[in-house]
């Protein structure tokens, strides 16, 4: 499937909505796969090779948010975007949590929807450029040993893999150790773009790295309310 065209998996069970945007999005000269349900969504997804996913929430036989987890379980980096009725703030969230990069509500306009899918692949060209040029160094965390290339964080019990977003996020910690690092910089440097809900994605990574380094209690990732956050290493 892949060519010079972006490629489109479009996951929506109205069939007037998406017979409409599978045209939209031809003429605006995507290659474009339309799929009726979320489990025919996920069986095209696992045969193709896509740039950007447009999944529906409400589906019958798969939900969006579940679909957006079954991609992103074997695809990190491949951006979604929901397209719902709801627009309760928890739905918004709950979809970022799912692993989507944008979120928007119906009825929307088509050059609302053209807008987003540019300012997404140009984001994702970003991600891609600073996330593959990772620091060198190999960085010390307490008992851990963090090394960036190769996205491990390793202790004398146990070397876990990180994702490369992860390894991105700990690696800026790292070289700022009891610094603050602000929020608008570490979303700017790692996901392109300092929007609330991208935010909101960016607390769940925190979270992770959290976890992982929860056994050494002089390594701890503090929250400085409405600022950012430190790596503060006591010993």
């Amino acid at each position: 499937m892949k060519n010079n065209k972006n490629s489109i998996l479009l996951v929506e069970d109205d069939s007037n909505l998406s017979s409409v945007l599978k045209d939209y999005l031809e003429m605006m000269d995507y290659e474009t796969v339309l799929a009726k349900d979320g489990k025919e969504g996920s069986d095209y997804f696992k045969k193709g090779n896509f740039d950007l996913c447009i999944l529906d929430v409400m589906m019958p036989q798969k939900d969006g948010f579940a679909l957006a987890k079954e991609i992103r379980s074997k695809d990190e980096y491949i951006p979604i975007i929901f397209l719902t009725a709801k627009s309760m703030k928890e739905d918004r969230i709950e979809g970022f949590k799912s692993g989507c990069d944008d979120y928007i509500t119906k009825p929307f306009s088509s050059e609302e929807l053209s807008l987003r899918i540019q300012a997404i692949l140009k984001r994702c060209e970003i991600e891609e450029s600073n996330i593959q040029q990772p620091r060198q160094q190999i960085h010390r965390i307490g008992k851990y040993v963090f090394d960036p290339n190769n996205l491990t964080l390793s202790d004398k019990k146990d070397t876990r893999t990180l994702t490369k977003k992860e390894a991105a996020l700990l690696n800026l910690l790292s070289e700022n150790k009891n610094q603050l690092v602000s929020r608008e910089h570490a979303l700017k440097s790692i996901w392109g773009d300092d929007d609330y809900f991208i935010g909101r994605s960016m607390d769940v990574f925190i979270t992770k790295l959290r976890k992982y380094l929860k056994n050494d209690d002089n390594v701890k990732i503090t929250n400085v309310h409405g600022a950012g956050f430190k790596l503060e290493i006591s010993k």
